[in-house]
């Protein structure tokens, strides 16, 4: 079985394997206060162009995106996200269960646009009876979203110019991150995103790391305690080296974005030879997740020999579904679903 359906099927890159045994038996501070992690920070700190950015390590992005969000909001307010948004669909209620519910806005490609978050910051403030209900708190999103689509950086500006007006911190799930800097077409760059938003992270767990994912913290406001968040959390990991330690062998010298590419690069083949075959896309995604809307006859025969995810019945006899590249996944394994794409009737 060849599998398309995540990013996080193989372990990890061959060079963090191979740093974390040659670093086995050093001996080193704990609780991400070694040089590995201060490394790291560094090099993630220049990729950002933002000096003076507070840089965390954690261990998975559910993990990460409720340790950020519960160190933001007061028990009365909640996130605002897309009603596609991982918060909202995908970690299990773990937002409610820490407290604080997510307000969806509706969204078909994952977005969120500036103009919903005025509005729903509006609408709360304008009723006489807004103490009775949750106030918003921050704004969520995620670069690429759960569809693969990405923010420009027009959006993004605009979404950062009314959540600075409105006084709600913009948090950016990057779990995906690399995936979608590599999307063709795209404008936002890392600075960008340490420029626009108040909190992001960048995934490692889907791009090229056993596990992890490194909190960017720009705005100062949000600095002060994150450290006795995340170990309340559950999130502060005794051995902090093997966080460090993979991230600063991603970031050291562009491994990270190499192999993003890989990625986004294989995506386009499967992408190609879809819609060469005249399959319609559910989403416009230049990223490494791909949605083809496919008869239900044709993903019986692709099953026998691929995994992938199903995503929605669009109709009775067809349905979206999800192939999804890696860091890690063969090109001969996608020229074979090529071809077997253009054999179908």
């Amino acid at each position: 079985m060849i599998r398309f359906e995540c990013d996080y099927t193989e372990g990890a890159h061959a060079r963090i394997m191979q740093r974390l045994l040659e670093t086995n038996e050093e001996q080193t501070p704990g609780y991400g206060m070694d040089e590995h992690c201060d490394k790291a920070r560094d090099y993630i700190r220049k990729a950002c162009g933002a000096e003076k950015a507070d840089i965390h390590f954690l261990v998975g992005g559910t993990q990460t995106n409720t340790t950020i969000i519960a160190s933001i909001l007061r028990p009365h307010q909640g996130a605002v996200a897309a009603i596609t948004g991982h918060i909202a669909v995908h970690e299990t209620g773990a937002i409610e269960a820490i407290g604080h519910k997510v307000l969806t806005v509706p969204s078909d490609d994952g977005k969120i646009q500036a103009d919903q978050v005025k509005k729903i910051y509006d609408a709360h403030w304008n009723d006489v009876n807004h103490e009775h209900m949750v106030q918003p708190g921050l704004v969520y999103i995620s670069h690429p979203t759960e569809n693969g689509t990405t923010y420009s950086r027009g959006e993004l500006e605009a979404l950062s110019k009314v959540c600075r007006a409105c006084g709600l911190p913009l948090v950016m799930d990057g779990a995906r991150l690399g995936y979608g800097l590599a999307a063709s077409g795209s404008d936002l760059s890392l600075s960008d995103i340490a420029r626009l938003c108040d909190v992001f992270y960048i995934g490692g767990t889907k791009v090229g790391a056993l596990f992890g994912e490194a909190v960017v913290i720009t705005n100062d406001a949000l600095k002060k305690d994150f450290r006795y968040s995340i170990k309340q959390h559950g999130g502060m990991l005794a051995k902090g080296r093997l966080l460090g330690i993979q991230f600063e062998t991603l970031f050291e010298d562009g491994l990270y974005y190499e192999i993003s590419q890989h990625a986004v690069d294989m995506a386009m083949r499967i992408r190609e030879a879809f819609t060469k075959k005249g399959y319609p896309l559910r989403y416009d995604s230049a990223t490494n997740q791909q949605f083809p809307i496919l008869p239900d006859s044709i993903l019986e025969k692709l099953s026998a020999k691929y995994a992938y995810s199903f995503w929605e019945k669009t109709d009775a006899a067809h349905s979206a579904v999800r192939f999804c590249t890696s860091w890690a996944t063969k090109r001969e394994n996608v020229e074979m679903l090529v071809k077997d794409i253009a054999a179908l009737p």
